[in-house]
């Protein structure tokens, strides 16, 4: 084990990948459901935003698709001048996430094809580019309509056609992405973990005008509420604890001790790499505490565990290594669960329906989670007050992109960071600050 923690970062996190990825895929064979027939309705299926792949393919099939998926972002990781980091990490657990409610191998190769194509372009290697792929697919289920439907009320399934405008539209996308990912961290000030939602979400914005509003598209409905009632507390919980709770078991092996996890607990979140800075064993610790907190909360808050559910468990988990940690994560849920319970008493209409376990607040609440920085920054206080601001928006902002855009909760945190990080600039201390000046 102590071997494992002399590993460079990058070949120990492409072991991780593949870790996880194996994990999905050995547990798939043992799950409830026609494997086969599952996952071929998962990959001709339309998958708007939020459809359920539990109700859609079943148990063994989802498990089945992020394994793949994850083995796909595992070997982009291998590509001549590829090297994993903290992005990587962000950018591959993110795509296995999005694996159980939006994202299967067919709908990302669009995507992937326009970032070859800049490579080509701009005579980049496309291992250096590897990020910019995984990232791309934040956009998967409009390629999937493109693909099945579009401009139909009802999917047809394939056709010639479908596959030209989503190939074409993929080539845009892809070849297009990495210029706003450049970008996109000048716009949040770092204060955003999810930096490519904000591209992601304003291309999506821009083709839901052209495709479904100028064109004359017909803009499909969202999955009905009763897909998201097919769900499993059992699978879910333990395949999670188990799996995290072998990630702190091995970094405990590996000699990471509760006084160099602290280190990561103090750290404020901002612009960092935890496997750099700290080495393999406390970021794996990360891994496996963040997880378990996680999981956690949605228990105490009594969400419903189906695939979106599941999905958002490691989408969350996502950041682990680029700051966010128990320590700074813990006032965003703080803001959630406060202007919840404030928006409940000051409610006018009949029926409430944004609880802090509605679904759409389950989602809303993993992606947060991306503004950690800010708590980490200027305190628990400010974390908080981010987080019920994103609360009040996260459920408004699939009217722009037409639920299309899977990284919709990230989308929403860089609009909370245009609006409210120049008022902390302006008017506040951070930590670090109000400290000195004590």
């Amino acid at each position: 084990m102590k071997k494992l923690n002399n590993l460079d970062e990058s070949s120990f996190l492409k072991l991780f990948f593949a870790f996880i990825s194996f994990a999905f895929l050995l547990v798939s064979f043992f799950l409830p459901g026609d494997l086969i027939s599952g996952f071929g309705k998962i990959l001709t299926s339309t998958c708007k935003v939020t459809t359920n792949y539990f109700a859609l393919g079943g148990y063994s099939a989802t498990f089945l698709n992020m394994g793949l998926v994850g083995l796909i972002c595992t070997a982009l990781c291998f590509l001549p001048g590829a090297k994993a980091n903290n992005v990587t990490t962000l950018a591959v657990i993110l795509t296995i996430g999005f694996g159980s409610w939006g994202i299967n191998p067919l709908n990302i190769l669009p995507t992937f094809a326009g970032v070859l194509l800049y490579c080509l372009v701009k005579k980049e290697k496309p291992g250096a580019m590897i990020n910019a792929m995984m990232f791309s697919t934040g956009i998967a289920p409009l390629i999937s309509d493109l693909l099945l439907r579009w401009p139909n009320a009802e999917a047809v399934g394939f056709s010639f056609s479908g596959i030209l405008i989503a190939l074409f539209v993929g080539l845009i996308i892809g070849f297009f992405l990495p210029a706003g990912l450049a970008h996109s961290p000048a716009v949040h000030k770092g204060y955003d973990h999810y930096s490519a939602a904000l591209p992601i979400g304003m291309t999506a914005f821009f083709l839901r005008a052209v495709l479904y509003k100028v064109l004359g598209g017909t803009l499909p409905a969202a999955p009905g509420a009763e897909t998201l009632e097919v769900a499993s507390w059992p699978i879910v919980n333990i395949f999670c604890i188990v799996l995290f709770g072998i990630c702190v078991a091995v970094a405990w092996f590996m000699g990471c001790r509760p006084a160099d996890y602290l280190k990561v607990l103090k750290d404020p979140g901002k612009g960092v790499s935890f496997s750099s800075a700290y080495g393999n064993a406390p970021f794996l610790m990360n891994v496996g505490v963040f997880g378990l907190f996680i999981v956690l909360y949605y228990n105490l808050i009594g969400a419903s565990f189906n695939g979106v559910t599941f999905g958002i468990i490691f989408c969350m988990l996502c950041t682990c290594n680029s700051g966010s940690h128990p320590g700074n994560v813990w006032p965003i849920m703080l803001g959630y669960l406060v202007t919840s319970l404030l928006c409940e008493w000051l409610f006018v209409g009949e029926t409430f329906a944004l609880t802090i376990n509605a679904q759409a607040i389950v989602i809303g609440l993993c992606y947060a989670n991306g503004l950690s920085p800010i708590s980490g920054k200027y305190g628990w206080a400010y974390g908080a007050l981010a987080g019920g601001l994103h609360y009040l928006l996260v459920t408004s902002v699939p009217d722009m992109h037409g639920g299309f855009c899977l990284y919709n909760g990230g989308f929403t945190a860089a609009l909370i960071c245009l609006m409210f990080v120049p008022q902390l600039e302006k008017f506040c201390k951070t930590k670090e600050e109000r400290k000195a000046t004590k």
